[in-house]
């Protein structure tokens, strides 16, 4: 019996075609595959690449930022928007980490941490 609240259903592989949302709540309607994927090794490879970077920018240009004076150029107010740029990015970054990250360990049935 496949009960939904099954102890053992979270060591259980989920397949990719139901490891993302909740579920479907309204019809597909564009032109893509039925079993579409999402090339998850391709976004860990990518995410743990740029979340340094992205880190290090909103350090580096957040550190200019608050040497700089006035008068100079690039202005202060220019630096500290491409720092927050830089920093909102790395959330983003860190995020969709996490994400490929949860989807990864599902798909081969390892329980995820609590």
């Amino acid at each position: 019996m496949n009960d939904r609240r099954s102890p053992h259903r979270a060591t259980e592989p989920v397949p990719r075609s139901r490891s993302g949302a909740v579920g479907r709540h309204h019809p597909r309607t564009g032109t893509e595959p039925v079993r579409a994927q999402s090339a998850l090794r391709l976004r860990l490879l990518l995410s743990a690449v740029f979340l340094p970077l992205f880190l290090a920018g909103a350090a580096y240009f957040g550190q200019w930022a608050a040497d700089t004076g006035t008068g100079d150029s690039p202005g202060r107010g220019m630096l500290v928007v491409i720092a927050v740029v830089c920093g909102a990015l790395a959330l983003l970054a860190a995020a969709d980490l996490l994400v490929v990250i949860r989807r990864l360990r599902s798909e081969r049935g390892i329980p995820a941490p609590h």
